[in-house]
């Protein structure tokens, strides 16, 4: 009876196999393959995102199917560095072993596009679900990019010109000139003091003259490929004074032909009434505990940061920032119960793939609790990312080939039940 049971169990199991291959043969894009596209890559590979192609019909994929299945077999794509073990997120990406499979068998059975039904048409999609901005500030002209292979970071001035005060429940960028364009940081200045600052290089002198002036957001919102518009819990925004100005700090990277990037923002407003404002802070370098923030040539180094916090609040998301010598990047909380709230992993620092990470739900941090952050750095001849051959001392600084250590969260001030928020 046992020899009968096992060999019934040994049957069972290869009529599953036989079956499964049977599949596998009839496996098409619309049914198998287009929701695994459009999940995980189609976000960034569409119209007026940092995908430098688009992956919305069959006609897309198709004729990148090869390279497709090659990035996706080897894990280079979907690109999204953090630990989903670590932390689970609204915005994160990745494949199942499952889903590796079904492409690679897909265009080894010769990419059957199947059957196209109207519920599964992304293009529509797209188009359907498009809300538009309320307000889309573009840089005032083309700005010139030099074609002299230089790193080039500027500040540019966008005044807003609204007449009353709005809430922003959502914001994202457009890169003018994906090329060039590394990477921006948007900032707001209710003074109209900084005007002049429009078009200036950080090494302009004049600048640190306009950096007197404090700044009502100096962090409002990153950009870096891969970063996304960033959405706000409902009911929920950051307030924009009326007549502000956004200044946005680009960078550009080196270009050895000369060009042109004319970026511009997308802000959404709020249509109903603001029950609570979204905040942010930013814990940096000045909060580091094993001063000074300097990488020895030649040396590796980690560097913690330890803050405690006064008050209660629902953190809606992280952005983790270094520069290129960046190797690992670890962010958690510790409450005053001793229990541990894990932010963020990286294992492998990429610096030209920076994400927010927005949670699935809202965290709750109690006050009292204490924030700890842990960044390691190589810079030594063996790191193939370290911009100077051979090594030299980096510190602190705004270019790239210096260093920074910052951890930016939007938080909002905790209400209670924020913990069973699902963020959308």
């Amino acid at each position: 009876m046992r020899n009968f049971r096992y060999t019934f169990f040994v049957v069972g199991i290869l009529y599953s196999v036989l079956v499964d291959a049977q599949k596998a043969i009839e496996v098409n894009f619309h049914e198998h393959i287009a929701p695994i596209i459009h999940k995980n890559c189609t976000p960034c590979h569409q119209p007026n995102k940092s995908g430098p192609f688009n992956l919305i019909t069959y006609e897309d994929v198709v004729k990148r199917a090869k390279f497709i299945g090659k990035v996706t077999e080897t894990r280079y794509m979907p690109p999204f560095p953090a630990d989903r073990k670590f932390q689970a997120y609204l915005n994160e990406r990745g494949l199942t072993v499952g889903e590796i499979t079904k492409i690679k068998l897909w265009i080894e059975g010769g990419m059957k596009e199947g059957i196209l039904k109207s519920t599964d048409n992304r293009q529509q999609s797209i188009e359907s679900e498009l809300v538009k901005p309320d307000l889309v500030l573009k840089m005032n002209k083309p700005y010139p990019i030099s074609g002299e292979n230089l790193e080039d970071f500027r500040f540019f001035s966008l005044p807003s010109k609204t007449p009353r005060d709005e809430y922003i429940t959502a914001i994202g960028f457009t890169a003018g000139n994906k090329k060039v364009v590394h990477h921006s940081r948007l900032m707001v200045d209710t003074t109209n003091n900084i005007r002049g600052i429009d078009g200036l290089s950080e090494t302009d002198p004049k600048v640190y003259e306009f950096q007197k002036t404090a700044l009502k957001e100096e962090f409002l919102y990153g950009w870096v490929p891969g970063n996304d518009k960033i959405n706000f819990p409902k009911g929920t925004g950051v307030k924009l004074n009326a007549n502000a100005d956004f200044l946005l700090n680009m960078h550009y990277a080196p270009s050895p032909v000369p060009d042109t990037d004319q970026s511009e923002i997308q802000l959404y407003f709020a249509k109903d009434k603001i029950e609570r404002e979204v905040r942010n802070f930013t814990l940096r370098e000045n909060d580091i505990s094993n001063k000074p923030f300097l990488i020895k040539a030649g040396q590796k180094a980690t560097f913690f940061i330890s803050k405690k916090i006064d008050k209660s609040m629902s953190l809606i998301s992280v952005l983790p920032h270094m520069h290129l010598i960046g190797k690992t990047f670890r962010a958690f909380v510790i409450t005053p119960d001793g229990e541990v709230v894990n932010l963020v992993k990286i294992d492998s620092w990429d610096f030209n793939w920076q994400m927010t990470y927005q949670f699935k739900k809202l965290l709750k941090i109690p006050a009292g609790s204490t924030f700890i952050v842990e960044g390691t750095y190589d810079n030594t001849a063996e790191n193939p990312e370290n911009p100077y051959n051979p090594p030299r001392d980096i510190g602190y600084g705004w270019g790239t080939k210096d260093e920074m250590f910052n951890l930016v969260l939007y938080y909002l001030d905790y209400k209670e039940g924020d913990e069973n928020i699902e963020q959308k």
